[in-house]
């Protein structure tokens, strides 16, 4: 069973329109592509989503930014319990802190994250030129702190807090893919696996996703979790998008990847599942005829089985 959950949340980015984001997977038949691969599937609706406010000297809209967090995490720490997949639908990728947290809790730490994605997203309040959560999710599903005095410090402690119980994410069993814009505070943090453009340009698709299973099975998690930003794809082709970096990866590169990955996860000897999926940063104000949602629809398809020619 596949548990489709929106999160319209949009107010800690540079951009506001990824709160629309679920409505347009929607509309690009995200529940019938999944339906017509023989794939069960429950529309479990959104998250709450409290209005904008901002404390004087703190995080960016951080009281809403918290509730989401909390309604969106419990939605997702359900669907774990019941043993189905989650899929969450974005809305930034600042609230993939609340789909893998509840993963951390629920495996107890066994979990490995593959954040594809033109940017690292591993700043916390103290290294962030400007401030905005949006860049820090890693950073906060690994408890860094914060690195700045006041409340915002005490309102970073806060959302860590909401993140649950659980381990924290390790570091080193996170993998990136696709990225191409990373700061110079974030470059020592990639302690994983980090997968450049210019790796992918250099070694192809084949053999970087080559590198992610192998890693995997190093790893010795027996769970992961794939966080997908749209702007990871070349903006040429995916307009739609809160963060566009030009130089992405192309339709079929993006499908290759998704469709080596199933791979991995289909073999006999794979010793690691997949436990939930973000398909995030869908901003149809920047979109054409919503091919962005469109084309994170048809990824996703391919991730979760779908071929051109079928099973072979």
């Amino acid at each position: 069973m596949i548990d489709v959950i929106g999160a319209p949340f949009d107010l800690c980015g540079r951009r506001l329109g990824s709160r629309l984001g679920p409505a347009a997977l929607r509309l690009a038949d995200l529940i019938e592509t999944l339906e017509a691969l023989g794939l069960e599937v429950a529309d479990k609706g959104d998250c709450e989503v409290a209005k904008e406010f901002t404390a004087p000297d703190g995080i960016r809209n951080f009281e809403p930014l918290k509730q989401c967090v909390k309604s969106l995490r419990l939605m997702v720490f359900e669907s774990l319990e019941r043993g189905n997949l989650p899929i969450v639908m974005g809305g930034e990728h600042t609230l993939a802190v609340a789909g893998v947290s509840a993963a951390l809790e629920i495996f107890d730490g066994d979990l490995g994250l593959i954040w594809i994605d033109a940017h690292a997203d591993i700043h916390n309040p103290g290294s962030s030129d400007t401030g905005n959560v949006h860049g820090m999710p890693v950073a906060a599903l690994a408890q860094y702190p914060s690195g700045v005095e006041g409340t915002k410090d005490t309102e970073w402690q806060t959302l860590l807090d909401t993140l649950g119980s659980g381990p924290p994410l390790n570091v080193e069993n996170t993998a990136w893919y696709a990225l191409r814009d990373v700061d110079q505070a974030e470059r020592s943090r990639l302690n994983g696996l980090p997968i450049s453009m210019h790796d992918i340009d250099r070694h192809g698709v084949e053999q970087t996703v080559k590198w992610i299973d192998q890693w995997l099975r190093r790893s010795g998690v027996s769970n992961v979790w794939i966080s997908f930003d749209v702007d990871a794809l070349d903006p040429i082709l995916a307009p739609g998008t809160g963060t566009a970096v030009r130089g992405g990866l192309t339709y079929r590169e993006s499908h290759l990847c998704a469709e080596l990955l199933r791979e991995a996860l289909d073999a006999k000897d794979c010793p690691y599942r997949l436990v939930g999926v973000d398909l995030v940063e869908t901003n149809p104000l920047y979109d054409h005829m919503n091919e962005t949602a469109k084309m994170a629809v048809e990824w996703l398809a391919s991730l979760l089985g779908k071929t051109i020619l079928g099973k072979r």
